[in-house]
């Protein structure tokens, strides 16, 4: 599959956009695990017109995490327009992508995200006035309709085609609909057989698994498959779909051997060390409060600790750490009660506990 000239190789899988989760740290994890392209958080157009320093540094990217899309929204064209042109300048991103699918209130209810689902003449004049302006590839993200009775992704797709979009990624639900519910992939699988669609579909919406993402690709026949909660405390799940369904292997630049770990890839031992490696690269990026802060939601999701009898209290210790020291000690602790209940996979000449 291609976007523009980016070959992101077939069957790729995809970080999805997510605000305060898809930080620089982040996405260089999950491309060292097997994403094929990574997205940023989403960045108002507005701030960045007005020089806002935090939506500035949501524009920081590393060579080693290419390629790399950087999200932007917003609902007047003159800012979105010069929002992608000061992306451009500063980022180099490889993709800009344009997010018409949020849908949370305080963008959708403005107007902008999934808001603009109640307005396409606006949404496509947007489109048009980015893509005009910028030399790199534009993508869009959007949902399925506003609400059940509007569900316009079909038409609207070959709108945002006609506009020069070279990629379109389809979330599959309205925005009624917010993130409950089941993702309808019915309508994805549509849009991708419409004959008239000439750019690449990316499918979205509850993959958690290898055989949502085989599914994805068999039987709606999506370009590719992009993952957004599943990642949260697993970034592992590329390279756990990928090998689980023999997709192409993980590129040389993007290797699991990047993750400092003597356990086999996959393990819950090595799995541990996934999630030591990304608090020390948050505490890397940011410092050591704010970092263990901003990686303790994929602590309290991750399925790694699913099935230790009595956790609840080593949660709470974990949730509550203040220095990497401690939180790594209690991690530690944790890989013992992953022995007792004898379910860590642990190399024969290796220890019980991996370096901190």
């Amino acid at each position: 599959m291609k976007i523009g000239n980016i070959d992101l190789g077939e069957r790729p899988l995809l970080l999805a956009p997510m605000e305060d989760v898809t930080d620089i740290g982040f996405r260089l994890l999950c491309r060292r695990l097997g994403a094929a392209m990574v997205y940023s958080e989403f960045v108002a157009a507005d701030a960045l017109v007005r020089m806002v320093n935090r939506s500035l540094d949501k524009l920081t990217v590393c060579e080693e995490e290419r390629p790399v899309a950087i999200q932007i929204y917003g609902k007047d064209p003159i800012a979105v327009r010069d929002a992608a042109q000061i992306v451009v300048e500063r980022a180099h991103p490889d993709v800009l992508d344009l997010n018409f699918g949020c849908p949370v209130k305080k963008v959708a209810g403005k107007g902008a995200g999934s808001g603009l689902l109640q307005n396409v003449p606006l949404m496509l004049e947007i489109t048009r006035a980015v893509v005009d302006a910028v030399p790199v590839p534009v993508t869009a993200k959007t949902r399925l309709g506003w609400d059940e009775n509007h569900k316009i992704i079909v038409p609207l797709a070959e709108q945002l085609q006609d506009c020069g979009i070279q990629a379109l990624t389809i979330h599959g639900r309205t925005r009624a609909q917010m993130y409950n519910g089941t993702a309808d992939w019915s309508l994805i699988g549509e849009v991708k057989r419409n004959p008239r669609m000439r750019i690449p579909i990316i499918g979205n919406g509850d993959v958690c698994t290898a055989a949502d993402a085989r599914r994805g690709f068999e039987q709606y026949g999506v370009d590719a498959v992009m993952i957004g909660r599943a990642t949260f405390g697993q970034p592992w799940i590329f390279k756990e779909i990928r090998d689980a369904e023999g997709f192409s292997p993980i590129p040389a630049d993007a290797t699991a051997d990047a993750i400092n770990s003597p356990f086999e890839p996959l393990s819950l031992d090595w799995k541990l060390d996934v999630l030591k490696e990304q608090v020390r690269t948050s505490i890397s990026r940011i410092d050591e409060y704010r970092g263990i802060l901003h990686v303790r939601r994929h602590l309290a999701a991750t399925p790694l600790f699913k099935g230790i009898p009595n956790f609840r209290q080593t949660r709470i210790a974990m949730l509550r750490a203040e220095t990497q020291a401690e939180l790594f000690a209690i991690m530690e602790e944790v890989r013992t009660l992953l022995h007792k209940a004898g379910t860590a996979n642990l190399p024969a000449d290796a220890s019980p506990h991996a370096p901190a």
